[in-house]
């Protein structure tokens, strides 16, 4: 005497009309935004961080007023704050429920 052996089968959930799994998305259209706002914002720092030192050892004014570059104060306290803004943005946007569509 043989047992038969069944196949058990796996119950598969349906899935509703929503296209491409689009309820199973991590983020919605909000979360991107802010995402987009926030590299954005270190971009923003990181250019206010360009340029050379202050060339205050230069030997010519037109040479020093020649350069493109933001003074030192804004190089090394403004832009690191915008660029730590802008991260804070980033994790706000990670952290961030989306809406339900309830």
């Amino acid at each position: 005497m043989a047992k038969q052996r069944t196949s058990k089968r796996h119950d598969v959930k349906k899935v509703s009309n929503d296209p491409v799994g689009k309820a199973d998305m991590a983020f919605g259209k909000d979360n991107y935004r802010w995402m987009l706002i926030g590299l954005i914002v270190i971009v923003i720092g990181f250019a206010l961080m360009l340029g050379k030192t202050d060339d205050i050892y230069s030997s010519s004014e037109a040479l020093r007023n020649a350069s493109f570059s933001f003074s030192t104060h804004i190089k090394i306290t403004l832009a690191p704050l915008v660029v730590l803004a802008g991260f804070v943005i980033e994790v706000y946007a990670i952290m961030r429920r989306p809406k339900s569509a309830e």
